[in-house]
């Protein structure tokens, strides 16, 4: 029997999920990136972290987060490259929870967007 696979930890949704070509030549074809994956470019390309810590806050193996990272940038190549449209929909995650004691890793639902709020810590 196989072993169940395991959900990855997500700190929030995309606040958008499609691109593609502005010039509208595009041929039809769509190319679908996982949020698991999003949030893989998201913790590595934009927040900096090595890939060991991107597991740590996803809950999952090193060699997991090295695989979906190496997919989730062959995808975003051909969208840019083929022109081709990009969804980012669907996957198999958990959504984080924004209370600061559940979700310690991730650091969403704690004191980073307290200072936005004006709010003294």
């Amino acid at each position: 029997m196989a072993r169940p696979r395991k959900r990855r930890r997500v700190c929030g949704l995309p606040n958008h999920r499609v691109f593609g070509p502005m010039n509208n030549n595009s041929n039809g074809e769509s190319i679908i990136l996982s949020v698991e994956e999003y949030e893989v470019i998201r913790l590595i390309d934009l927040e900096g972290l090595e890939q060991e810590e991107c597991a740590e806050r996803m809950d999952v193996a090193r060699s997991t987060i090295q695989r979906m990272y190496s997919e989730a940038k062959r995808k975003v190549a051909d969208s840019i490259v083929n022109g081709k449209t990009l969804r980012i929909e669907g996957g198999d995650y958990i959504l984080c929870e924004l209370d600061r004691d559940k979700c310690v890793p991730c650091n969403r639902g704690g004191h980073r967007h307290r200072r936005g709020r004006g709010q003294n810590i």
